[in-house]
């Protein structure tokens, strides 16, 4: 199962398990709850009505006395109210009195007068100093006829002579307590929905923060260059940190045995040529064939002073995984420039450099250096190619949200073995005219600094001859 819907499912199983038994919990205790505020409402009720019928009770006339009369006036007077949304119309009590043999002396309904109820919870236990009170159902097969009856004693003086008892039916009660238990279902239903959004948010941020550490390590087992895309102190984002910790240790490693096993090899040609002349020098010769080795010498020098100093810079670009530098770079201003530099270079091989740009946006965002130094690579490789009086072009244009800057020569191309492997590292082509081969880095540090900056740089054949360098790189 996937780790998102593993962590979500846990999330909403605990949420969800307490969320229903909270809402059974409270749903099962809204009825009782109700109850038993219904019956300490009697209880007081009951015993002020016990205290106005103690007169009456105590002269005998609590059948048709001041009593009697007030309670059969209150069952006729208007009730008008709103008690939470809920109206109410009518007096909803019951109130009979008993006397001390558990007689109904008094009933406000009229329908129980003389009858014996000295055997019901409420006249029985209360005749005896006790608490009475029951619940009774007019219909024994239905629940919802329960009658709860609260009696009080009927005083004279320390002496029990009767038993007031207040009944109200708990249907009465029923859509207060359905109206709670609506309301409880209702927020408890959004607070599982808010748990879900809650969880989903919460799987979905975690879930993409593991899917971009995932596609890190991927890019790092790759050997493609990646930025570690976590920050912050959290556990995913340490774990990003030990990652790219473990990779930058193991690719300087085998950067370093990489390069030593590279250097090594592609010194050995100057180092014997250097030391074959060296050799010839120690003998007698003409001073012609002397000044000719001098010269060889000096050449080799050269050649793995440049190759040093390009395979610094190359692993300098190699090793780092994002830009240092960012700013505003004007492309038109920087080909002006390095053309006005590489002009003495194109006429001493008889070689034209025109630049041409469509008049279109021009400004990147990146390292002007490094710009500088691959584009200069593409344009002496174009210039070393060119045959001695033809034309190199660089055009700047505008393409979609890019800048190109494509360099064009009218030289012998580039042959199809060579096409996939230009761009490696030492791969190096003779130059026309017997020239030495360059170091091979040129291509290689352009299409570094291209990834650098998320653009691209290509390298093919013109269909009317010669070769095409574009250099692309996303535009400010």
């Amino acid at each position: 199962m996937h780790i998102g819907l593993r962590i979500f499912f846990g999330f909403f199983l605990i949420v969800g398990l307490a969320t229903v038994l909270t809402l059974r919990v409270f749903v099962q205790e809204v009825k009782p709850g109700v109850r038993q505020a219904m019956e300490d409402t009697l209880i007081d009720t009951a015993h002020v009505l016990a205290a106005l019928a103690g007169d009456d009770m105590k002269a005998g006339r609590i059948a048709d006395g001041d009593f009697a009369r007030r309670m059969a006036a209150l069952r006729t007077a208007p009730v008008d109210a709103e008690v939470w949304g809920l109206h109410k119309d009518s007096i909803g009590y019951r109130v009979y009195v008993t006397d001390a043999s558990g007689i109904v002396r008094f009933d406000s309904t009229g329908t129980d007068v003389g009858r014996d109820y000295s055997r019901w919870n409420d006249v029985y236990l209360t005749l005896r100093g006790r608490y009475g009170a029951r619940s009774t159902r007019t219909d024994p097969d239905d629940e919802a006829t329960t009658v709860m009856h609260v009696a009080a004693p009927v005083r004279d003086g320390e002496r029990i002579i009767g038993v007031l008892t207040v009944a109200k039916p708990n249907a009465a009660m029923a859509p207060f307590i359905e109206r709670s238990q609506h309301k409880i279902l209702l927020y408890g239903g959004l607070l599982i929905g808010a748990a879900c959004v809650i969880g989903i948010a919460c799987t979905l941020w975690l879930v993409h923060g593991l899917q971009r550490l995932r596609g890190y390590a991927r890019a790092v087992a790759a050997g493609e260059r990646a930025e570690m895309p976590l920050r912050g102190a959290g556990e995913l984002a340490e774990l990003g940190r030990a990652v790219q910790g473990m990779r930058e240790r193991l690719e300087d490693k085998q950067y370093v045995e990489h390069y030593i096993h590279t250097l090594t090899h592609e010194m050995k040609s100057p180092l014997a040529a250097i030391g074959g002349a060296a050799e010839l020098l120690q003998e007698e010769m003409p001073a012609a064939d002397r000044q000719r080795f001098v010269a060889n010498i000096r050449a080799q020098s050269g050649r793995l002073e440049t190759m040093i100093r390009k395979l610094l810079a190359l692993a300098d670009v190699e090793q780092r995984q994002r830009l240092e530098v960012r700013e505003p770079v004007r492309m038109a201003a920087l080909l002006a420039e390095l053309c006005g530099e590489l002009e003495p270079r194109a006429r001493q091989r008889g070689v034209t450099l025109r630049l041409a740009a469509d008049g279109g946006a021009d400004l990147v965002a990146g390292d002007p250096f490094l710009l500088r130094q691959a584009i200069a690579n593409l344009l002496e490789n174009a210039i070393d190619f060119a045959p001695a009086g033809s034309e190199v072009t660089v055009r700047l244009e505008w393409r979609s949200n890019t800048v190109a800057v494509a360099v064009a020569d009218h030289g012998p191309g580039i042959p199809d073995y060579a096409l996939p492997r230009v761009f490696e590292r030492f791969y190096s082509l003779p130059r026309p005219h017997g020239a030495d081969k360059s170091t091979g880095l040129g291509l290689c540090f352009a299409r570094e600094v291209a990834t650098l900056h998320h653009g691209d740089v290509t390298l093919a054949n013109r269909p009317g001859g010669g070769a095409l360098a574009e250099l692309t790189l996303p535009a400010a």
